[in-house]
């Protein structure tokens, strides 16, 4: 049974020259054609400034989540630095709508945070009739808890199954040993009906059996295999001989690692 809450993404409106996003590998991607989402796990991986997050936002925004991050419900703004790429995309949506949702950018995990916060206070849980807020994070407030410890807390126990969940580089906050019990919860979610979006650098979340991993560059985008994402190789090859990889970044005669992404 299909069960994407989001088949596609493609654009809807004309991408401007003078738009900053209009020279992002994503969007010259979306200027080509369509692109299809799995029904379980879609990766998007890439160099910084190849336009992952700057397209997750805009899917996140156009779907109707908060710029900033949160559930469908959130509604809040501390910087307004969202661009306007939400409103020049559309949407394909599946059969089904999402029971659940959460959009999940580590660079505003704070202001989420502070938000629960304000919802848990006695005159925003009375106002909204829904007392005790915090617990569906855990139980302690996410301000009480480590960066990592917080980005855990709410996947474990937020997030509630038959949901989209769109996570810019969750991986930030979380140690390798983190990661693969994130990769757990991620199947046992997909095994109740989820659809996540991910963009990350990480090697362990890429390795979600079946995942749709596309590769981000400059040019545009290319739809890839786990071993062969320069995520991957560089990280394989760094573990594999990393003394050598180490004298190769320090070595002064090499322009001290400028060319690293030649070296590899």
């Amino acid at each position: 049974m299909d069960q994407r809450y989001i088949r596609s993404i493609s654009l809807n409106k004309a991408v401007r020259k003078t738009d900053y996003f209009s020279k992002l590998g994503a969007v010259k991607a979306l200027m080509k054609g369509d692109i299809e989402l799995s029904d379980t796990v879609t990766c998007f991986v890439g160099e910084n400034g190849t336009g992952k997050s700057t397209l997750l936002e805009a899917v996140a925004v156009n779907f109707g989540f908060n710029p900033e991050g949160g559930t469908l419900n959130f509604s809040f703004s501390t910087y307004d630095s969202h661009s306007a790429l939400h409103s020049l995309i559309k949407l394909t949506k599946g059969y089904l709508r999402p029971k659940d949702g959460f959009f999940l950018r580590a660079e505003s995990f704070y202001n989420v945070s502070t938000y629960i916060e304000r919802l848990d206070s006695d005159e925003y849980a009375n106002a909204l009739g829904a007392a005790a807020v915090k617990e569906s994070y855990g139980g302690v407030s996410l301000h009480e808890q480590s960066h990592g410890e917080g980005f855990f807390s709410l996947i474990m126990n937020r997030f509630g199954g038959r949901g989209l969940y769109i996570l810019d580089e969750p991986e930030a906050a979380l140690s390798p040993m983190r990661q693969m019990s994130m990769l757990r919860r991620i199947n046992e979610l997909v095994k109740d009906g989820s659809q996540f979006i991910i963009a990350t650098h990480s090697p362990i979340l890429l390795a979600y059996p079946n995942a749709v991993i596309y590769e981000l560059d400059e040019k545009g985008i290319k739809q890839t295999e786990y071993e062969r994402t320069q995520t991957y190789l560089t990280m394989k090859g760094f573990l594999d001989r990393p003394g050598k990889m180490i004298d190769m970044l320090f070595d002064e005669d090499n322009n001290g690692g400028n060319n690293d992404k030649n070296r590899y």
